[in-house]
């Protein structure tokens, strides 16, 4: 099975853990990229599919060894994205899958470059996100309200990412999910294009 990276952003409510999840049986093996963190673990977290819970130690080797994608401080504690388990997710032949706001997308893209494949999950106006987030019923108004301009922010970047899922019926999405996540696997970059014609020619 190849392996392969796949970006996806959206707005908070627009059904992206629900599309992973309703496709997973039909993309194959796949990682799902866990943030690292020095916090305590939460009453039923576990470690390494909520978050990879280091010492404070740990986490800064990591960080001056490079490890990090990004990083950073709340609340006295360290949050980041480590490059490690991805390496070897993919050196597995495994997809990995990053659920990354807009600016972790540029910087996915930055680190690992042109073998990135990348998907903007929207619902199909920002009348029916409200009416999503309003529904779940879950968060206080201010909260709704903070997501609902974040996602106006974040629409802007859209042009950015190589394909739009509009999650308007969850089997369309789910099926251009299911096809986008196929193809991820079959992305050649540059480096391994060119590994592949030496031995092409050769073989």
């Amino acid at each position: 099975m190849h392996s392969g990276i796949l970006v996806l952003s959206g707005p908070s409510g627009a059904g992206k853990s629900t599309i992973i999840n309703a496709a997973a049986d039909a993309i194959g093996e796949f990682y799902f990229s866990v943030s690292t963190t020095t916090r305590e673990p939460r009453e039923g977290e576990v470690n390494g599919v909520d978050y990879f819970f280091v010492s404070k130690e740990e986490f800064e080797e990591g960080i001056a060894r490079g490890d990090f994608l990004e990083y950073a401080t709340v609340h006295g504690n360290y949050y980041g994205t480590s490059l490690l388990p991805v390496k070897k997710a993919l050196s597995e032949g495994k997809l990995v899958i990053f659920d990354i706001d807009v600016q972790g997308h540029k910087l996915v893209r930055e680190a690992m470059g042109d073998i990135v494949v990348s998907a903007f999950i929207t619902p199909p106006s920002l009348k029916v996100l409200k009416e999503r987030l309003t529904s779940r019923g879950s968060d206080r108004m201010d909260i709704i309200q903070k997501r609902l301009e974040n996602a106006k922010e974040e629409i802007k970047e859209i042009s950015s990412y190589d394909f739009v899922i509009i999650n308007d019926n969850l089997k369309e999405a789910k099926e251009a999910f299911i096809a986008i996540a196929n193809a991820a696997r079959y992305k050649m970059g540059k480096a391994e294009s060119q590994k592949f014609i030496k031995e092409w020619l050769e073989s």
